[in-house]
């Protein structure tokens, strides 16, 4: 039985692959529409669980923040400092967060379109260097949602192959394209917009860690 033979080849690594090889060459039998479709998905769950932290810390925020307002009407410098320190912090992981969620919905739509068009490599590219950008800022935010965008990342990277459009090795310099670098900027930009009109500013002195540069 020759193909049992082969896959006992592959199973127990008579022919040097790799488990994500091995898992790969079942994946790539899908069409190339079903995994991106596949993929917008996962980024639409990844978004909704980015809110969701974003609604928990928002919550944190507003009860750290009445702090900083109790410590200043008692006087309490060095009380309000510290609570505003804590402030200012929740604030910085909320931006980045924020970000991280503006830029992964132009991804979604990106990809929405290529489904409808099928011009995988000239708009697939730069969707592959954003999800590749966004899983290195979320490794010490959220380490789940950064291993989630790296196995995204992987699977589109495969569609690009596969169209032709370049090589596997290309995934980790797409991220410096300049349509890519737009995305994120014009995320970080939206972010920074939102923080100023959601958060009041905290009511202490130089002391406390700077919101808006941190």
């Amino acid at each position: 039985m020759p193909q049992a033979k082969s896959f006992a080849k592959e199973w127990d690594g008579g022919q040097k692959r790799s488990l994500g090889e091995f898992l790969s060459s079942f994946r790539s039998k899908e069409p190339m529409k079903y995994r991106l479709g596949v993929s917008s998905y996962r980024l639409r769950s990844v978004i909704s669980r980015i809110d969701s932290y974003i609604g928990r810390l928002e919550e944190r925020d507003k009860l750290l923040f009445n702090r900083v307002v109790e410590a200043q009407v008692a006087r309490d410098q060095s009380r309000a400092t510290m609570y505003a320190n804590e402030v200012a912090e929740i604030r910085k992981i909320i931006r980045q967060l924020m970000s991280t969620r503006i830029a992964l919905e132009q991804v979604v739509l990106r990809m929405e379109t290529i489904e409808e068009l099928g011009d995988v490599y000239a708009e697939l590219a730069p969707v592959v260097g954003v999800v590749n950008e966004l899983k290195t800022m979320m490794k010490g935010v959220m380490p789940e949602i950064s291993m989630e965008l790296a196995e995204v990342g992987e699977g589109l990277n495969e569609v690009i192959t596969e169209s032709g459009g370049m090589t596997g090795n290309a995934f980790t310099h797409i991220s410096t394209s300049p349509e890519a670098r737009r995305i994120l900027d014009e995320a970080a930009s939206v972010a920074e917009a939102q923080m100023r009109d959601k958060f009041p500013t905290l009511p202490v002195g130089n002391s406390v860690k700077s919101q808006d540069h941190a």
